[in-house]
């Protein structure tokens, strides 16, 4: 059942069309993952469909009786509210019942309705799902932390249109996989905007693409969005193709001799001209970023060594007992909670911070470069090309000299938007920004605080190819799964009260070695010597041998697991097909089977793997 239909919609902004009667429908229950390049006016789309910006042209239609709530990208909240408050904020029914007059009879009907009273539990239970403090003012809490109070705010009232604006932005991995089971659950009909390709692979039913003011829409995953883009620009160089020669076939006629010109069809100048009108009314693909890294001399081998080294902050641990050693060339991806010390063992290892207790060696002829996720060093009231050079016209990048404005093309901005200020940038705009101030400083140690954050899809591939490629040390601080994977060698993770562990990998590699690491360890039978197998009468550790179920489950499990996968298979071709969104009540049935066999193959997954490790145990003990 479609729910929401924008028909020829137009949005302009200075002088730019960021909808050119684009043409979008949504149906109940779906999912839509939203992309596109900075710039290009996804959150204006996005503000649009949610019913806070006003078209320019053309039909927005919303369903009667349909609720719609939006996630700003940098949401607002009262710094004075408890964190259940603000939270409850988010529901229309508590904001009237907080608003209404003593008298207010609809009040009254609200309070005594059956929702009504469900919103004190509904806030605490989403409060406590996205690992939120049990109390506490808005105004004391991290910058994740707000954005989790805003997430639950807009989740409160269970709406059936769910708008997000880049929901994964300064949240850390726990909960960036709480807001992905939030989201799961929620059965109402999502559209959301984010450059996180993990998070868009487990959420996303859909892609839309915003490109050049046009809609296009992708049923499926990303991964098919990938390929039938492909397809499409494909098509489109080859339209361009024809029009060219067909332009220039008609410009070499108007250009023949006096006689043909006297002989000249007003019809097929009519075709010329409209021909020209076309070519320059068409909006060319905007190009990729071409990102080029300045490097100094090398460092010496030793970045830093960690000896036994511990840092408390006010009497909390935040290091506790640390050592390892870092190389020249290592790439070290650093994750954990917001708050947990990331920043702090970054600043020890670079010489800024001295351990408390242990020691550090550090190596020599570094030159650092920080990118840092707040933006700080970037003046808004600044010209954008001055951020780059502070204000000569050339810079020098690997012992090219390059003049400034051509340097910024790289990052995508033209010149005249190279010498605009840096205010006028938008999210993602700033982080290029500041990408193309760090790459022009020479360094041999590259220090990245986040910088996938409002990055569009290319350009962070990009990134990605440069990052593979850097001779350099780098240290990755981020909660991107897919960057922290396809660029890292080795993660350092926060754990509680002060621990670290480190592994060799990505996230991916950190995580299993985690899984395997919370395993029970294998119990040994106690006492030694003849005998000591035998049956003991107390039973006290002994591994006890497996039952005739077990051993069936154990023979039978790896066929159950080869069909159910072969079952989730044909779900996602299912799901990949575009006339399955086209009935809403087949979707719903689809995407609940889905969800059925991924848990399914879960239990079976843990339920073979401990009989195994079982099977294994009581091998070993009886070899």
């Amino acid at each position: 059942m479609s729910i929401l239909r924008l028909e020829a919609g137009q949005v302009e902004w200075g002088g730019r069309a960021l909808l050119d009667h684009a043409e979008l429908n949504l149906e109940a229950g779906e999912r839509v993952g939203l992309i596109g390049r900075n710039g290009e006016g996804k959150s204006t789309l996005l503000q649009v469909l949610a019913g806070l910006s006003a078209l320019d042209a053309g039909n927005l239609w919303v369903a009667p009786g349909v609720h719609r709530a939006y996630l700003a990208q940098e949401p607002e909240l009262a710094g004075e509210h408890d964190l259940l408050t603000a939270i409850k904020s988010g529901h229309p029914a508590w904001r009237h019942l907080q608003n209404a007059d003593v008298d207010d009879a609809h009040a009254h009907a609200l309070a005594d309705h059956h929702e009504a009273w469900q919103i004190d539990y509904k806030a605490e239970a989403l409060r406590d799902s996205l690992g939120l403090p049990a109390a506490g003012v808005v105004s004391a809490l991290s910058g994740g932390q707000r954005k989790r109070v805003a997430i639950a705010a807009t989740l409160v009232a269970d709406p059936d249109l769910l708008f997000l604006d880049e929901p994964t932005n300064h949240l850390d991995l726990p909960a960036i996989l709480a807001l992905e089971q939030s989201l799961l659950r929620h059965r109402g009909t999502l559209v959301f905007i984010t450059h996180d390709r993990r998070f868009l692979d487990r959420l996303a039913t859909r892609i839309i693409e915003l490109d050049r003011g046009i809609l296009r829409s992708f049923p499926g995953t990303f991964a098919a969005y990938q390929s039938r883009k492909a397809e499409v620009l494909a098509a489109e160089a080859a339209a361009d193709s024809r029009l060219e020669g067909q332009l220039a076939e008609e410009e070499a006629w108007l250009r023949q001799g006096v006689k043909a010109r006297a002989k000249r069809n007003q019809g097929r100048l009519r075709r010329l001209e409209g021909l020209r009108d076309e070519r320059a009314s068409r909006r060319q693909q905007q190009g990729q970023a071409t990102l080029q890294i300045s490097t100094a001399d090398r460092s010496g081998a030793l970045i830093a060594e960690l000896d036994h080294v511990s840092f408390a902050y006010k009497g909390r641990p935040v290091i506790r007992d640390f050592s390892t050693r870092i190389e020249r060339g290592d790439r070290v991806g650093i994750i954990g909670p917001n708050g947990a010390g990331k920043t702090t063992l970054l600043r020890l290892i670079l010489g800024e911070l001295e351990p408390q207790e242990g020691t550090i060696r550090r190596g020599t002829k570094q030159e650092v470069a920080y990118f840092d996720q707040m933006r700080s060093t970037l003046d808004p009231e600044s010209r954008v090309l001055d951020a780059i050079a502070d204000g000569n016209d050339f810079i020098e990048i690997n012992g090219e000299r390059r003049h400034v404005l051509s340097y910024l093309q790289d990052f995508l901005f033209p010149p005249s938007r190279a010498r605009g200020l840096i205010k006028a940038l938008s999210g993602g705009e700033r982080a290029r920004l500041l990408l193309a101030r760090l790459f022009a400083r020479p360094a041999n140690i590259l220090v990245l605080d986040e910088p996938t954050n409002d990055l569009d899809l290319e350009t962070l591939e990009v990134l990605e190819e440069r990052l593979q490629s850097y001779s350099g040390t780098l240290f990755l601080v981020s909660h991107d799964r897919d960057f922290l994977d396809n660029v890292v060698t080795q993660v350092i993770a926060f754990g509680e009260d002060g621990q670290i562990s480190q592994n060799a990998g990505g996230y991916e590699d950190w995580l299993r070695w985690q899984t395997e690491s919370r395993r029970p360890a294998k119990s040994t039978e106690s006492g030694g010597g003849k005998g000591s197998g035998k049956r003991d009468g107390g039973g006290k550790g002994k591994k006890s041998a497996m039952s005739y179920k077990e051993t069936q489950d154990l023979a039978i499990l790896p066929a159950q697991i080869e069909a159910l996968e072969k079952e989730q298979s044909e779900i996602a071709a299912v799901l990949a097909l575009p006339e399955t969104y086209q009935n809403p009540e087949r979707l719903r049935e689809v995407q609940a089977s889905a969800d059925a066999i991924s848990a399914s193959l879960t239990k079976a997954y843990g339920r073979w793997e401990a009989l195994e490790e079982k099977a294994a145990a009581l091998t070993a003990a009886g070899s």
